[in-house]
């Protein structure tokens, strides 16, 4: 480690607490070799019960609480938001609907003709009842769980003795509800009404750590994290450096479980209260009813690794055998893969996946928004033309970008004030719910860090000091961490014939890149699976055995980048869809937008509106009247 260094900057701070915020902060940004670096970086679901509303809505979140309302989280999945918010539902009888939705409607949905909603859009309920319903949600995601059911069920006793027998069946209903939301939840525990529980486990030279969410007494989720952390750590030092860079603008529970005894604990905890302003008590327990579930958080953190183990041993075969199919030397570690969706031009969007050793690397996907004017539509060719050219030109200026970085006391002020890394021009797009997500996965040392909106500026002082380094006997020159999945793709697999094949490797030599594979994988007769033909430099094409693994792995390739890419296109193509003019005209917020289109319906109606009717439109004043009313009489001439 020491021979690898160049130099090295010291940042006074005036607390411990504010050195581990700005250590957190560069780990998280830089990425370091040597330090542990938390790879999973995605957000948490929530339930939002909005507070904007007369008649709230419950509806799933993910993201920054810009909205006003209760947030009851985190989830460890999308998965487990839905099936608790359909319980819900049923339970409390809630809308889930949009404002716009709410606010047209002139009788009530299906929602309500199957129970799963109280229909306050219509007044089927009154403003005074479905305000107590509310209550009784945010009282059951508030921990208050046995209390309303037990008020539910002493309700629905005392319906039963008045002989209103309908009103006892639909809270025996909602009671059902409650306790399937309960019962579905695996692991319950009876006296921890709110913990994270943390547990690792190390094998082969990798780190797991399994983490539990428990709120309101019921497990609402796990999810396995597996960080990059050197060899040499113990699991202490890793969970410990895990922790910090973990609750980065997520709010902690008042109890963190953990399956080994950390070093700076009480600096954590002081850390946790100074961010975000509440008590978090750190514990390694040994005994008792914490102690089984951190047992329980162990035991899936061995499952879940040993899984991983064993995928990535059969996924390197797997990467093995396609070299090896297409005569390829090189040892594949990061493969890419191309494809393009559109219709007839329209909405076109290119799409990469990434496959390694980890299988799918769902945080270096990529998708393109293709906006070349000169392309004709339906232009294939062009398309996957100006695909590559933007992302290899981009991948060339990288390399000499992070080689002219900054040095010495420049870099020690940038990372030290949070200034922001410099973000890609590619549409980055999660793979599940095609969410926009950070570009490259690299988080900005600016925003909110560890719940601090900004940068740490809190110090008082400021003092950098910094010297040539020692010298050394041999200085080694910095080297690529052998471990890190490599940012260069060692093959490129292109979803297409042999006209695909011969615009990618034309481009690629524009480019000037010559050390990258190509192969394309067409479609066989009638589409047929398993007769698949592949185009690879230097061979004829050529065709796989039916059963062999190598053609199987490709076909899986093909198919994941077809998915991602017309995922894309609909998402795109929906949102064009629900365009409106509206959105055209400058000064017109979704509030005026929302007023207009419930005055007129349409936005059709709305062009032939006369400006003394725009006039009239409750939140519309005579100039944003004109303004709407000379839009659409200049564009329809």
């Amino acid at each position: 480690m020491i021979a690898l260094t160049a130099s090295m900057v010291f940042l006074s701070t005036e607390t411990e607490t504010e050195a581990l915020l700005l250590e957190t902060n560069l780990i998280k940004q830089l990425k370091p070799r040597f330090n542990v670096v938390m790879r999973d970086d995605k957000s948490f679901p929530y339930i939002l019960v909005t507070g904007d509303h007369p008649a709230p809505q419950i509806t799933k979140h993910r993201g920054a609480r810009t909205r006003k309302g209760d947030y009851y989280g985190p989830f460890a999945s999308v998965w487990a938001v839905n099936r608790t918010l359909n319980a819900l539902e049923r339970a409390f009888l809630l809308r889930s609907c949009t404002d716009s939705f709410y606010e047209n409607r002139t009788r009530p949905c299906l929602l309500y003709q199957i129970k799963r909603c109280s229909g306050p859009c219509t007044g089927e309920i009154s403003h005074e009842d479905y305000a107590e319903l509310v209550k009784e949600a945010r009282g059951f995601l508030s921990g208050k769980s046995r209390a309303v059911r037990d008020m539910m069920a002493a309700e629905m006793a005392k319906a039963s003795e008045a002989l209103e027998f309908e009103r006892a069946a639909r809270l025996r209903d909602r009671v059902a509800a409650l306790s399937a939301i309960q019962g579905q939840q695996g692991i319950n525990p009876r006296n921890t009404e709110e913990a994270d529980v943390f547990a690792i486990i190390e094998q082969g030279g990798q780190f797991c750590i399994e983490v539990f969410f428990f709120r309101t007494y019921q497990n609402w989720g796990n999810r396995a994290y597996y960080p990059k952390a050197d060899r040499s750590l113990s699991n202490s030092e890793v969970l410990e450096a895990f922790l910090a860079q973990f609750y980065d603008g997520r709010p902690p529970a008042r109890l963190v479980l953990l399956s080994e005894p950390i070093e700076n604990r009480a600096l954590l905890e002081e850390a946790f209260q100074q961010t975000f302003g509440s008590r978090v008590e750190i514990a390694a327990p040994q005994r008792g009813e914490k102690r089984d579930l951190v047992e329980a958080a162990l035991h899936n953190a061995k499952q879940t690794l040993g899984q991983k183990l064993a995928e990535t041993a059969s996924q390197e075969k797997l990467l093995a055998a396609v070299a090896e199919a297409f005569g390829l030397d090189c040892k594949l570690r990061r493969v890419e893969v191309y494809d393009n969706s559109h219709i007839m031009g329209q909405n076109a969007v290119g799409a990469m996946v990434v496959a390694g050793a980890g299988g799918f690397m769902k945080m270096h996907y990529r998708t393109f928004n293709i906006r070349g004017e000169d392309l004709t539509p339906g232009d294939d060719f062009g398309m996957m033309r100006e695909v590559l050219r933007r992302r290899f030109s981009r991948l060339a200026k990288e390399a000499p970008a992070s080689a002219a970085a900054p040095q010495g006391r420049a870099a020690a002020r940038s990372m030290a004030q949070g200034d922001a890394v410099a973000s890609d021009d590619q549409d980055v797009l999660d793979v599940e719910d095609l969410a926009p997500d950070s570009a490259d996965g690299i988080t900005p040392a600016s925003g909110t860090y560890a719940g601090i909106t900004g940068p740490v500026t809190s110090m008082k002082e400021r003092r950098i000091a910094e010297g040539p380094p020692p010298p050394v006997a041999a200085p080694a020159a910095p080297s690529e961490d052998s471990e890190a999945f490599p940012q260069r793709p060692d093959l490129i697999l292109i979803d297409g014939g042999l006209g695909q094949f011969n615009a990618t490797r034309e481009i690629l030599a524009e480019l000037g890149v010559t050390d990258v594979a190509v192969a394309a994988i067409a479609k066989g007769r009638d589409r047929d699976a398993g007769r698949e033909m592949f185009f690879v430099e230097g061979r004829e094409p050529f065709r796989l055995p039916p059963r062999d693994p190598a053609l199987y792995f490709v076909q899986r390739l093909r198919d994941e980048a077809h998915r991602f890419a017309i995922g894309t296109h609909r998402a795109r193509r929906k949102k064009d869809f629900t365009k409106s003019p509206l959105d055209e005209i400058a000064g017109i917020g979704p509030a005026r937008k929302r007023a207009l289109l419930s005055a007129f319906g349409t936005a059709k109606a709305l062009s032939r509106a006369a400006l003394a009717d725009l006039e009239k439109v409750p939140g519309i004043n005579a100039g944003t009247a004109k303004l709407v009313y000379d839009f659409f009489h200049e564009r329809n001439g």
